[in-house]
């Protein structure tokens, strides 16, 4: 990964565990797009594992999901450190603003569409990843039109994890009641809705941007 444009902001960023770990990963002989990669395999492991749980019951099921939380947030901290070492370890390549987004875009259609396939509702979970894409997509149509990036909510990328993250956590619990399917399904339709709405907010932003530039 290499520097495009302005950063997402995290506060996580500037914590001392992550510049620690950052500049440890920098010393290895381990690159920035390497660590972009790895969250595609993070967020494969945590689709299949949304999916396998929706054929399991009881502790199986819930130790699936629980697999899937941490693998969700497995994700986010490859997207943490892959830019963290590209820039502030100096390791940024040539190649790096593809695997900067598409490793993204991938890992939320694994995630979101797995989730889906997990409840039976295969439709929800791709209409998810759809407008998860779209968000991104509407944030890049607005660079490439000279516009900052725009990280806003109320459903970006961070919130969308927050979101499964906890969805999964919670439905492990509720395995106990047999509810779990309600918990990812309302999980489901918040991170639909929000990216949706997300979408949105971008699109007239980014309008009204490029209507103030006359």
């Amino acid at each position: 990964m290499t520097e495009s444009g302005d950063r997402r902001p995290l506060s996580s960023r500037d914590t001392r565990w992550a510049r620690s770990t950052a500049q440890w990963l920098a010393k290895r002989s381990i690159t920035p797009n390497q660590i972009s990669q790895a969250s595609m395999v993070a967020a494969a492991i945590a689709g299949l594992c949304f999916w396998l749980s929706g054929q399991q019951e009881g502790i199986i099921a819930a130790l699936l999901l629980i697999a899937a939380a941490l693998s969700c947030q497995l994700r986010l901290l490859c997207n943490l450190f892959d830019g963290m070492v590209a820039v502030e370890g100096g390791k940024g390549q040539a190649d790096g603003p593809f695997w900067n987004e598409f490793p993204d875009r991938v890992a939320d259609i694994l995630i979101l569409a797995g989730a889906g396939y997990g409840i039976s509702s295969p439709a929800l979970g791709w209409a998810a990843a759809a407008f998860a894409v779209l968000t991104a997509y509407v944030r890049e149509l607005g660079r490439a039109a000279g516009a900052p990036g725009d990280f806003s909510g109320p459903m970006a990328k961070q919130h969308r994890m927050a979101v499964m993250t906890a969805a999964a956590v919670l439905a492990a619990f509720a395995t106990v009641w047999e509810r779990q399917l309600t918990v990812m399904d309302t999980a489901l339709w918040i991170v639909a809705v929000g990216a949706a709405l997300t979408a949105m907010r971008r699109g007239r932003k980014l309008v009204r941007h490029l209507k103030g530039k006359r």
